[in-house]
């Protein structure tokens, strides 16, 4: 496939990602409600994938986001330079002393295990990136002046508020007029759409942004409820993965929306918090393509599962233009990623390509 890819010698950054980055706080092998202890993470639905960018597969990458100007913003950007995202597209948000005018997002993570899923508490209501509009972020200049080969954001950040919205619409734009390519991963959360009108709402904003998107990532939920596609007589148990029902969908929605390049879905069958079967699929080109089958995939920490698939999707498109082998990156990398914990990869490059070509788990000396 032919994504007409900006030159990377005419662009400062490989990738860059739209959207809030938050402290999560871990409790480990606990519970939220009785820990005396958290591990201290940075994470986020959109910033995960470039992160995952640089860190795995060596891209340059940066994120476009804000933080409340106090000891927990410079906490966060500290993290991000750590995972080595470039931060110098951060608006730091004036802020007063207790979080009136804007604060930092949190979010307590719990891992779940066996019979008890995962769960996670936001607390990230008025932070400085959901109140931040257009006009806070030069987008000619990001997107023109330094030049961006790949935008990356998402549903998460669009569902923050009104402002961000908006904000991920004028982004889009800008990143198309300047021939960025623009992938956005559908990733709907009930709870963050039902403040700002709920599904309705949902599919007004993502309907309106899927129009400018190059390529189309989620799962069967997130299709279904922010553009419209069902997937018919799909089990609502998902014990048995209808995967007809999924090409049919995946078919249909890269019919009502020409501009989409790939369309792309995870496949996710959950026995249990800590074993599930994974793969994924890809369109492109008219055709789909499936990743190898990762069945009864030990997992440690299923959070940013999703956004390491999308990752390793995203490299494999952006380095070989072709699908089925971008799909395998992406479903290899969601893998590995989950099988340590923390939203954010800690796999390489080699480690993804080994899984790929079958590597198995013996201990390596």
């Amino acid at each position: 496939m032919n994504l007409n890819l900006r030159p990377a010698s005419e662009c400062k950054y490989d990738a860059v990602s739209l959207g809030e980055v938050m402290l999560r706080l871990d409790p480990g092998e606990g519970r939220i409600r009785t820990a005396r202890q958290f591990r201290a993470w940075e994470g986020g639905g959109e910033y995960n994938v470039v992160r995952g960018l640089h860190k795995c597969f060596g891209l340059r990458s940066g994120v476009i986001t804000a933080f409340a100007d106090n000891e927990v913003g410079a906490l966060m950007v500290d993290f991000i330079e750590q995972g080595g995202v470039a931060t110098d597209l951060i608006y730091m948000k004036k802020t007063d002393g207790i979080g009136r005018l804007c604060r930092n997002g949190i979010n307590f993570t719990e891992r779940g295990f066996g019979i008890r899923g995962a769960k996670g508490c936001s607390d990230r209501a008025n932070t400085a990136i959901a109140q931040a509009t257009p006009e806070d972020f030069d987008f000619d200049y990001i997107f023109g002046t330094l030049g961006v080969r790949w935008l990356h954001t998402g549903g998460i950040y669009a569902a923050l508020s009104e402002q961000s919205c908006q904000t991920v619409l004028a982004a889009i734009k800008a990143a198309k007029k300047y021939g960025t390519i623009v992938s956005y991963d559908l990733n709907y959360r009930p709870s963050m759409w039902d403040a700002i009108g709920g599904q309705a709402k949902a599919q007004e904003v993502n309907k309106e942004i899927a129009k400018y998107v190059d390529v189309m990532i989620g799962n069967e939920e997130d299709f279904t409820a922010c553009l419209g596609f069902e997937i018919e007589g799909n089990d609502a148990d998902l014990k048995e993965l209808n995967l007809d029902g999924y090409k049919k969908m995946i078919n249909e929605a890269a019919k009502t929306y020409p501009n989409f390049k790939a369309v792309a879905t995870t496949l996710r069958t959950v026995k249990t918090a800590t074993v599930n079967d994974w793969s994924a699929i890809c369109w492109a080109d008219g055709e789909i393509y499936k990743a190898k089958d990762y069945k009864g995939l030990e997992i440690m920490d299923r959070v940013g599962g999703g956004d390491s698939f999308a990752s390793g999707l995203v490299y494999g498109l952006m380095t070989t233009g072709d699908a089925e082998l971008a799909v395998n990156y992406g479903a290899a990398h969601g893998a590995l990623a989950m099988t340590t914990p923390g939203d954010t990869t800690m796999a390489t490059k080699k480690e993804v390509e080994a899984i790929m070509g079958g590597a198995g788990a013996r201990v390596q000396r």
